[in-house]
């Protein structure tokens, strides 16, 4: 069996989800641009360096949706993907996904950022199977902060073998592969057997050539 796992930011999407949201926020009046375009620009460069802290990362960008219920972030969530995300998915990064599809692979896509924002993208890519940071609810309403092990380096390893055990399953049964840009998933790409490091970032990019992983520069 082949199990392949695609990272979303910056691999499959030329951007970053939570960074692409806030500013989609600003844009649309429900942050101010004052104050938090620093704020959100010093989160993104701190989690491409490696150096944020896991709580804060993820607090940061969940406490977008504090105080408002599913129904009515709908509109803005649907209105972010066709304006936002859409346009920066390129056709590379949507025949690698389904490439893999058609070959009958589980095909999982994992990623740091909150389900809520990046189930609709793995819909738009065919991906049935995600894996996300969770945010929690309480009365119906977001409360701005996560829920259980957060999906970020060390985690994204427990949690895949979370879900695999979920479905009957655990890694060492499948030819696996995983596709990142990030060393933020160094631990992923090491517990695979396949490790693909995708338009990487210069850690990533050392790693990458230490190990003789594959590297991939996926046109965007």
């Amino acid at each position: 069996m082949k199990l392949t796992l695609f990272d979303l930011d910056h691999t499959l999407l030329d951007g970053d989800s939570d960074v692409l949201w806030c500013d989609f926020l600003i844009d649309q009046g429900v942050l101010e641009r004052e104050g938090f375009a620093a704020r959100n620009a010093d989160m993104d460069q701190r989690y491409r360096a490696g150096t944020v802290g896991l709580e804060e990362f993820a607090n940061f960008y969940v406490g977008t949706l504090a105080g408002r219920t599913r129904q009515e972030w709908e509109p803005l969530r649907q209105t972010f993907l066709a304006s936002v995300i859409v346009p920066r998915i390129g056709r590379a990064a949507l025949d690698l996904v389904k490439r893999h599809l058609e070959a009958g692979e589980l095909v999982v896509m994992t990623t740091a950022t909150n389900r809520f924002i990046t189930e609709l993208t793995a819909h738009h890519l065919n991906i049935e199977h995600l894996i996300a940071t969770e945010p929690q609810m309480q009365d119906g309403r977001f409360t701005g902060r996560t829920t259980g092990r957060l999906n970020m380096r060390e985690g994204k390893v427990a949690r895949l073998c979370e879900w695999l055990e979920d479905i009957g399953h655990q890694l060492d049964d499948f030819d696996s592969t995983a596709y990142s840009d990030s060393i933020n998933d160094l631990p992923l790409l090491q517990a695979v057997q396949r490790a693909v490091a995708v338009n990487p970032d210069v850690q990533l990019q050392a790693q990458a050539q230490a190990q003789r992983w594959q590297i991939l520069q996926l046109p965007r």
